[in-house]
């Protein structure tokens, strides 16, 4: 298993692995909602975007994007039947030292605001802290350099 710089030949993957979580799921429909499409991917992934995916055998298992404009690790997603093998960890690990890199002295992320939503205590393990409700209901968690 690898991790690497996400391409634009990885998108059709990263949808794949996107749309097929249990947790936190949205389909093709929701993501374009948001304006996340194959059209607006690559442009995430220049500038000040940047994403990476865990490859394995040719396979993306997990991916996750970050954007230093905004300081945020705004997607973190591991395919069904790959969790626990450190996938996760090891890509927040990447997103965190380019932010960090980038200058971002205080990084952000938010996810659900149900605790037993495994990504609560994921991101706590990695030593993010939570920063409270939002407005849209999901909880805010924070990392400093």
């Amino acid at each position: 298993m690898k991790i690497r710089l996400a391409l634009p030949a990885d998108i059709p993957a990263v949808f794949e692995v996107r749309t097929g979580v249990r947790e936190n799921h949205m389909s093709m429909a929701e993501l374009a909602v948001i304006g996340v499409t194959p059209d607006t991917l690559p442009g995430m992934l220049e500038g000040d975007g940047r994403g990476w995916v865990a490859e394995e055998d040719g396979r993306v298992l997990a991916f996750a994007m970050a954007d230093a404009a905004d300081a945020t690790v705004f997607a973190l997603f591991v395919r069904d039947g790959s969790e626990g093998r450190g996938l996760g960890r090891l890509l927040m690990a990447e997103a965190e030292q380019w932010l960090f890199a980038r200058g971002c002295a205080q990084i952000w992320l938010v996810t659900d605001s149900d605790r037993a939503v495994r990504a609560n205590g994921f991101y706590r393990h990695l030593g993010w802290t939570d920063d409270g409700l939002q407005d849209d209901g999901q909880v805010r968690f924070i990392k400093r350099a």
